[in-house]
């Protein structure tokens, strides 16, 4: 280790004056980029804001090699004969490979960004969208993660006999594997799970889906887990394996149009024409009916009252949900105010002979007591 004394005033001068150009010079260059970065968002919008973590990292990337050749040029005979040049190279070369490796990530999420915003889906046929996105979201964190791995191997290869050291553990790395891919058999099994659902093209982002019959949509995919956002605003994650071996539901696999059911227990005196036409009364005052379908159809009649089942459609399923609920309180209404004679009652058998007594006759009965 040298001394104190043996480093001049004039080396450190030297060693600092170096360094301060070198940042000098990279403020320059990226004030000079962020200028053309501004000057190219007056003819394409939000160029500036796009182009910050990129620009952000390659000022560090750039900062760490000013500094470097600064160092390298200045760098004191005292520290030369002390044999810290060796370290010091060393350390930023590890820092320059983390660095480029970090602006390079940064470079491939501006590429996918842009290529996913030509992908809208909140437009109205959004399945290609959708497919799209997923597929590229997920290829976007396998690119992230391939570079990462690079990167560190890369780091890892500059220090002396790493080569050696890595053949050497290669080979000896037989039995090792083995236990190795015991252990991160489920991790594997969800990343491949995670690339089959991605290009397979079984669920996307924004999908409506039903799972552990809970109703959500498909808010991400990842190498090893999906996260559903459910109805009520809580998030299930679920691994990617679960949707390759268990059955789930799709809402929006091919399209996002669903028909809906309303069931509706009813007396036998029910005017189901009636009921038809206050039905379509209901969905032509209501822009949730996309109008492929208005049914009614009496589906049992058993127990003294019969069964109707009220199908309608709509162009996705919360709209659905909301036309289900619209029809079901206008009918009740219906049905109560217009025809009380269908309401739901019980008919019994007196000593007398067969005697019918409805809930509202009932009600009536009781009124007048």
């Amino acid at each position: 280790m040298p001394a104190v004394d043996d480093f001049t005033w004039q080396s450190w001068t030297g060693l600092g004056l170096a360094v301060a150009i070198a940042l000098g010079i990279v403020i320059v260059v990226t004030g000079m980029l962020a200028l053309g970065a501004r000057i190219a968002s007056r003819k394409w919008a939000g160029a500036y804001a796009t182009f910050g973590p990129p620009r952000r990292r390659l000022r560090v990337l750039l900062g760490l090699i000013g500094v470097w050749i600064a160092i390298s040029l200045t760098l004191p005979a005292a520290v030369v004969e002390a044999g810290w040049r060796p370290i010091i190279n060393q350390t930023f070369r590890i820092l320059v490979i983390l660095a480029a490796a970090w602006f390079i990530t940064a470079i491939v999420r501006l590429m996918f960004e842009r290529v996913l915003r030509r992908y809208d889906i909140t437009v109205d046929d959004n399945r290609v969208a959708r497919r799209m996105q997923t597929q590229l979201l997920l290829v976007r964190r396998i690119v992230v993660v391939v570079v990462g791995l690079i990167a560190v191997a890369a780091a890892l290869l500059t220090f002396p006999g790493a080569q050696a050291a890595g053949a050497s553990l290669l080979a000896s790395a037989g039995l090792a594997s083995v236990i190795a891919g015991l252990a991160a058999q489920s991790t594997l099994s969800n990343v491949f799970a995670g690339m089959q659902l991605a290009f397979s093209d079984a669920i996307r982002i924004d999908d409506v889906v039903i799972v552990e019959e809970e109703f959500g949509r498909v808010e991400e995919i990842t190498l090893t887990y999906v996260v559903v956002k459910l109805w009520d605003q809580r998030r299930m994650v679920l691994p990617s394996v679960y949707f390759a071996t268990t059955p789930f539901q799709n809402w929006t696999r091919q399209t996002s149009d669903l028909i809906g059911a309303i069931m509706l227990d009813l007396d036998w005196r029910l005017d189901v024409d009636a009921m038809r036409a206050k039905l379509d009364d209901i969905l032509a005052g209501t822009p949730l009916w996309d109008g492929r379908v208005a049914n009614v159809a009496v589906t049992d009649a058993t127990g003294g009252r019969i069964e109707v089942r009220v199908l309608v459609s709509a162009a996705d399923a919360p709209t659905l949900w909301d036309l289900r609920v619209l029809v079901r309180e206008q009918l009740v209404s219906w049905v109560r105010n217009e025809a009380p004679e269908a309401l739901p009652g019980q008919r019994v058998i007196g000593g007398g002979g067969d005697a019918e007594v409805s809930a509202i006759e009932s009600a009536e009965d009781a009124g007048a007591e």
